[in-house]
């Protein structure tokens, strides 16, 4: 299991973070304060590190320059300051990526798998099945990006964006903003075909992409 050191002060925040990330077989250990995140990782070691920047007691840009000078762990800057100075400067200070809030809790999930590959730490376990990447226009299955051209990105971001609706061909063919061939709603089917056989086990039957007939398509899970 990854574990998490989650530095956040407000507490709001911090509480659907960690429900999110344990609903996803990720622990999490919260800290308010920077002398608290300090205490906690001299203590024990974790897998990750979320940073909130601006925090009581000093600045998260410092922080991060503390939490790097004991700890290896990847850290995610998760902050309202979306001045590019700060994403420089924490980056700089030894940030592997910085999120902008407010943001969707899949898009940091998705940020915590990228980071944790590219550094070279184990890869989460857990059966994610599907978290989308706006920032990078990737979609993760089970944990690895899938191979997407952008119409099958498209189509399958507003299918699981509608999860449990049903979704008619016009209105995916309308999605796409590529006016090319594979964009024209005559090649929806094909398309669909397409993404079945990156992401299903049976493409006949089915687990996620269901078929409605005589409408269009439905994402059954997510």
């Amino acid at each position: 299991m990854i574990s998490t050191l989650l530095i956040e002060d407000d507490y709001a925040i911090a509480e659907v973070l960690t429900r999110f990330l344990q609903s996803n077989d990720i622990s999490v250990i919260h800290a308010d304060k920077p002398s608290q995140a300090l205490n906690i990782l001299k203590k024990e070691g974790v897998d990750i590190i979320i940073l909130d920047l601006t925090l009581p007691e000093i600045d998260g840009l410092d922080l991060c320059i503390q939490l790097r000078n004991i700890s290896n762990a990847p850290i995610i800057i998760s902050s309202a300051r979306s001045d590019i100075n700060d994403k420089l400067t924490g980056l700089e200070n030894g940030a592997d990526d910085y999120l902008a809030k407010p943001y969707d809790p899949r898009e940091l999930l998705a940020r915590m798998h990228s980071v944790l590959k590219r550094t070279g730490k184990i890869a989460p376990t857990q059966n994610v099945a599907f978290v989308v990447d706006e920032t990078s226009t990737q979609i993760f299955h089970n944990n690895s990006v899938l191979d997407l051209t952008p119409a099958e990105y498209q189509i399958l971001k507003l299918l699981i964006d509608n999860c449990g609706q049903t979704i008619s061909r016009a209105d995916i063919a309308n999605s796409i903003e590529s006016h090319r061939f594979e964009s024209g709603m005559e090649s929806i089917n094909v398309l669909i075909g397409r993404l079945r056989k990156k992401i299903e086990t049976d493409t006949h039957k089915p687990k996620y992409l269901k078929t409605i007939r005589g409408i269009g398509y439905r994402f059954a899970y997510l």
